[in-house]
Formats: structure tokens, C-alpha cells, sequence
């Protein structure tokens, strides 16, 4: 008589049916992907505020250092010490506040604007994923602040 050495398709049926319902369950627990989404798309917008307030900056400085406006491909940027203002930002930037971010003025000086998630039904004060762009001082470049701490 041999002996019979292993496990038979039973046993292993039975382990991966078991470990197939484990990881059902324990995986939405482990993987929060919406939580890195939401980190993304934040980071990604204070790249694009950054990249868009220099260009704008560039632009003016290529037209003399002079001017309220500049060009950028045929649209004007309203500008304030050099860079873009609020409303020029959302221009360049080409930040969609319809449908991806909501915005609002947190009243600080220089001039401010906070953009957020829409998804985001938290009151204005305590969105902790946001992107704030605050208008650049006479001499400075403007001030944009990313906080991922709530995404």
C-alpha cells in the first residue's frame, strides 16, 4: 500500500474558496483608493497653480515687466504685482469651479482664495484638502499652500 502524500482538490478548493472570502472582506478595509484620488487631484492642482502664476510671470516680464494683462495663448490674465490675481489664476490655471472645485474667500490679506473638492460637503472652515493661492505682495511671488491632512 502507497501512502498518499499532499493535499487533494478538495482541501484546495476549500483554502482559495476561504482566502477568496477573506480578502473579500479585508481588502475595501486595507485599500482606501479614493482617499489617494482625492490626494492626487489636490497635488495636481497646486502643481498647475504654481506652473500657471510663473508662466503668466514670464509672460509679463518677457513684455517689459509693465501691464494689468498678459497673454496667454489669445486669453488675458489679470495680474497684480507681476502675477496673477484670483480671478487670473482660475483663467490660467484653467480651473474648472463649476464641476471639479468649489472656491471661497477666507478674507485674508493679500487676497486669498481657497479651491477644494467638490465632492466635499464639509463647511468652508474646515476643508483640510485644499489648494489656497494668496495674490502676491508688491516684490514677492504669490503664496500657494496644498494641504492633503483631510483628503
Amino acid at each position: 500500500m502507497k501512502k498518499q502524500s499532499g493535499f487533494t482538490l478538495i482541501e484546495l478548493v476549500m483554502v482559495i474558496v476561504i482566502l477568496g472570502v477573506l480578502s473579500a472582506f479585508a481588502l475595501p478595509r486595507f485599500a482606501d483608493f479614493g482617499r489617494d484620488a482625492r490626494t492626487a487631484s489636490v497635488n495636481a492642482l497646486g502643481g498647475a497653480i504654481r506652473a500657471s502664476a510663473n508662466i503668466a510671470h514670464a509672460q509679463f516680464l518677457a513684455d517689459g515687466g509693465a501691464g494689468a494683462t498678459v497673454s496667454l495663448e489669445g486669453t488675458p490674465i489679470a495680474l497684480a504685482n507681476g502675477y496673477p490675481t484670483i480671478a487670473g489664476i482660475v483663467t490660467a490655471a484653467q480651473v474648472d469651479t463649476t464641476n471639479d472645485y468649489k472656491t471661497f474667500d477666507p478674507g485674508n490679506t493679500p487676497a486669498d482664495r481657497t479651491f477644494y473638492l467638490t465632492p466635499d460637503t464639509g463647511s468652508t472652515s474646515t476643508v483640510l484638502c485644499r489648494v489656497t493661492y494668496a495674490e502676491a505682495a508688491a516684490s514677492a511671488a504669490p503664496i500657494v499652500t496644498v494641504d492633503i491632512s483631510g483628503c
